[in-house]
């Protein structure tokens, strides 16, 4: 075979059928089956699905898009202005999984142990022992995976939120809304607002009565547990007189927020949170996995189409498309944001995020998609630091631990 894709869920299924559809001869491998529902939930920004044409893979979507950054309860709302959509994971499952079916992609049972490269290619050695061979492989099996090297460079932040679907005995929001931040902390004692970890909740009408609801951790290093956010969450509906009456479906979401990027140098490819897709400073992934697939397949099917061109540079390649050199300065600099962030208290986040949703729509916006340009990226920086408060800017204005090599990183990327 061509190409070996490692994993099942959504970045697996995503660069598969983005090598299906140009023609690539691809296979999966997974030890579970690839068409077994995701359990956890994929937001999207409105414009941001609406640019890939995939509005009709929503199963919700908001109009009414809002924010808390008040300390008690009556503090007024930051109106966002922006849809915001969730995902119909079947739906969007099932549209990678024809495009896979029609080229005929197929997934293989088993795990991979260990990877093995040759001049023509690399074996992946399973768990049961098969060796398979394939020109390229592609680790997209999650940010746990063991195959992928990548430079220790410390504690890795965690972003950690429990969240219940389900009916409760009132409208944990109001009809019709999406919450993307309320840190609202009155239902905490004063010690736990001044010590404790700062979180948030995360929450969405879902329409004939069902809510979903989520206490979140932005990012902390060890993240915080699902113990403490399940507490915090039912005391947060305690406070405002709300009692959960039936539990549907409980999230559990725990993923690294600044996982340092993959050796690009390395034979084995990678792709989704294997790669370090996930936004260092909002979390989220899908919309990239979306934009970025295809310039990914593009560079590999153009690489195992050049005769005698070694299965090395055909990586190499895919590496450059995957991670160019403005999207590493960016990375960088997100990582180096959220170094500053995890040091907040919870009243200097508070003040944070009013000046950050203060900014034109086009920069938060762009910010949180990463979609803006390094200068416009760096410009909105500016602009938000200008704009802080002191107690905000004295935070981004210390320097600790890794933000001095994050920062040189932004001028010096990894070496190609």
């Amino acid at each position: 075979m061509e190409v070996l894709v490692i994993g099942a869920g959504p970045a697996a299924l995503c660069i598969a059928a983005a090598l299906a559809e140009r023609g690539v001869a691809a296979q999966g491998l997974a030890p579970e089956d690839p068409q077994q529902p995701w359990p956890n939930t994929y937001g999207i920004w409105g414009p941001e699905v609406d640019a890939l044409g995939l509005a009709t893979l929503l199963g919700h979507r908001w109009h009414n898009t809002v924010s808390w950054f008040g300390d008690r309860l009556g503090s007024p709302a930051v109106q966002h202005g922006i849809d915001y959509g969730l995902f119909d994971k079947v739906a969007l499952q099932q549209h990678w999984w024809r495009l896979c079916e029609k080229a005929g992609v197929t997934w293989r049972r088993g795990r991979a142990m260990a990877v093995e490269h040759h001049a023509g290619g690399s074996t992946v050695v399973t768990e049961a022992g098969e060796q398979l061979e394939a020109r390229l492989v592609i680790d997209a099996s999650g940010h746990r995976s063991s195959l992928v090297q990548r430079a220790d460079e410390g504690p890795v932040a965690g972003q950690a939120a429990y969240g219940i679907v389900g009916r409760f005995s009132a409208p944990p929001v109001d009809p019709g809304q999406f919450v993307l931040m309320d840190y609202r902390c009155d239902h905490l004692s004063e010690a736990e607002r001044r010590c404790g970890p700062p979180t948030f909740l995360y929450a969405m009408d879902l329409g004939e009565g069902v809510f979903f609801v989520e206490e979140t951790s932005l990012a902390l290093a060890p993240a915080v547990p699902y113990e403490v956010l399940k507490d915090r969450l039912l005391r947060r509906l305690d406070h405002r007189g709300v009692t959960v009456e039936a539990v549907q479906h409980e999230e559990l979401c725990l993923f690294p927020m600044n996982l340092p990027l993959p050796d690009l140098q390395q034979r084995l490819l990678a792709f989704g949170g294997a790669a370090a897709m996930v936004h260092p400073a909002s979390g989220y992934m899908v919309g990239a996995l979306l934009r970025r697939a295809p310039a990914l397949a593009e560079a590999i099917a153009q690489g195992l189409q050049q005769p005698g061109l070694p299965a090395e540079q055909v990586c190499r390649r895919a590496w450059d498309a995957l991670w160019p050199l403005e999207l590493q300065r960016k990375h960088a600099l997100y990582r180096f944001g959220l170094e500053k962030l995890m040091r907040f208290s919870e009243g200097q986040l508070r003040a944070h995020f009013t000046t950050f949703f203060s900014l034109p729509p086009q920069q938060w916006y762009g910010f949180l998609t990463n979609t803006l340009t390094l200068p416009e990226l760096i410009a909105a920086m500016v602009r938000l630091f200008v704009q802080a408060p002191w107690t905000v800017k004295a935070g981004l204005m210390g320097m600790r631990g890794r933000e001095l090599a994050l920062g040189l990183r932004m001028l010096i990327p990894a070496a190609r």
